[in-house]
């Protein structure tokens, strides 16, 4: 299934989704991806297993769609208000929007993909999934 396949690839891909889906509105942001234990991540610079995530704001003006996919065909599975603070697991490769391809896979209950797009990172920018 299609949504298997993405397993993985969710958990960096949402946040870019989001920051991607705010821009071009509400309904076309939203992303999400399902909860896997793959979505962990080892932060950088050390050999520690704790949960590291990134930060980033929410810049689309109508809000950011949290999508089950990298792309505007995913289904809405939430959404975040302008100026919003959102956790970004990883980056993702998906649908262009607006010259942007990254998606993040971002962690709000469960995983869902945002556009990059959409999202204005605080601190350094996450890593690819």
């Amino acid at each position: 299934m299609l949504q298997s396949k993405f397993r993985k690839i969710a958990v960096g891909v949402a946040t870019g989704a989001i920051a991607t889906l705010a821009a071009a509105g509400p309904a076309a942001a939203a992303t999400a991806a399902p909860t896997t234990a793959a979505a962990t991540a080892a932060p950088t610079g050390g050999g520690h297993h704790h949960h590291h995530f990134y930060k980033g704001k929410v810049i689309a003006h109508s809000g950011l769609l949290l999508r089950s996919a990298p792309n505007k065909r995913g289904h809405v599975v939430g959404s975040k208000p302008y100026g919003a603070i959102v956790k970004i697991k990883c980056k993702v490769r998906g649908q262009n929007i607006d010259g942007n391809n990254r998606w993040y896979v971002l962690k709000d209950g469960h995983y869902a993909f945002a556009s990059a797009r959409y999202i204005k990172n605080i601190g350094p920018a996450p890593r690819w999934c």
